[in-house]
C-alpha cells in the first residue's frame, strides 16, 4: 500500500487512459480505413444499394455491441470494420460525384474534419468530469436534427440545408466530447464500442462538412 492508501502499481484513470487511447484510436483508424475501402468499391453502385448498406451497417453496430457484451471480442471487432465498410458503402457514389466534381470540397473537408475531431477531442479527453449524463441530451438533439432532416424533404427552407449540417456539427461536437470524456474511465471491454462511437462521429463530421464545403 502506498502513502495514500492505494495499491502499489494499481495504474490511476490518466494512466489507464493513456494505455486505451492508443489501441481505441488504432481500430479507428483501420476502422476508416475500411469505410473508404467501401467507398471506392461503391463509387459507381446507384439505385437502393445505398439503403441496403446503411441499415446493414446498422445492424452490425448493434451486433458489435451485443458481441462485445457477451465477451466476443474477436465478433465485435469482425462487425466493427464490417460496420465501418458498410457504411462507406452507403455513401460511395456521393464521395464519388464530389471527388469527380469538386475535389476542393473533399480535401477541405478532410482537413476541417481532423482540426474539428482533434480539438473537440482533445477539450473531452482533459475534461476530469464524467460527461456521461450528457449522452441522453444528445441523443434527442440528434432525434431532432433527424426530425429537421426530414422536413427539409417535403419543405423547402431557406439555407435549410446549411443550418441542418451546422445543427449537426453541433451534436456530433458534442458527441465527439463526450466519447473522449468517456475514454478516461473507459475500460479494456469497451475498447471497441468506443472506437465504433468516434469512428460514428469522425464519419457524420466529415459528411456535415462535405456538404458545406461542396459547391452542390
Amino acid at each position: 500500500m502506498s502513502s495514500l492508501g492505494q495499491p502499489v502499481g494499481l495504474p490511476g484513470e490518466a494512466d489507464r487512459a493513456r494505455t486505451l487511447f492508443g489501441p481505441v484510436m488504432g481500430l479507428v483508424a483501420v476502422t476508416v480505413g475500411c469505410a473508404a475501402l467501401g467507398a471506392y468499391v461503391a463509387r459507381n453502385a446507384g439505385g437502393a444499394s445505398w439503403f441496403i448498406a446503411w441499415i446493414a451497417a446498422l445492424g452490425c453496430l448493434i451486433g458489435l455491441n451485443v458481441a462485445n457484451a457477451r465477451g466476443n471480442h474477436t465478433l465485435a471487432l469482425v462487425l466493427l470494420l464490417a460496420f465501418g465498410a458498410l457504411l462507406g458503402v452507403s455513401v460511395g457514389a456521393t464521395l464519388d460525384y464530389y471527388v469527380q466534381n469538386d475535389p476542393a470540397a473533399v480535401r477541405q473537408a478532410f482537413t476541417a474534419t481532423a482540426c474539428f475531431v482533434g480539438a473537440l477531442g482533445a477539450v473531452g479527453f482533459m475534461i476530469r468530469r464524467d460527461l456521461a449524463f450528457l449522452y441522453r441530451f444528445l441523443f434527442f438533439a440528434l432525434l431532432a436534427l433527424l426530425v429537421f432532416g426530414l422536413v427539409q424533404v417535403f419543405v423547402r427552407i431557406p439555407g435549410g440545408d446549411t443550418i441542418w449540417a451546422l445543427l449537426g456539427l453541433v451534436v456530433f461536437g458534442g458527441y465527439t466530447v463526450v466519447d473522449f470524456n468517456r475514454l478516461r474511465r473507459a475500460g479494456r471491454d469497451e475498447v471497441i464500442p468506443l472506437a465504433a462511437g468516434i469512428f460514428l462521429d469522425v464519419f457524420n463530421v466529415f459528411l456535415f462538412f462535405l456538404q458545406l464545403f461542396g459547391r452542390n
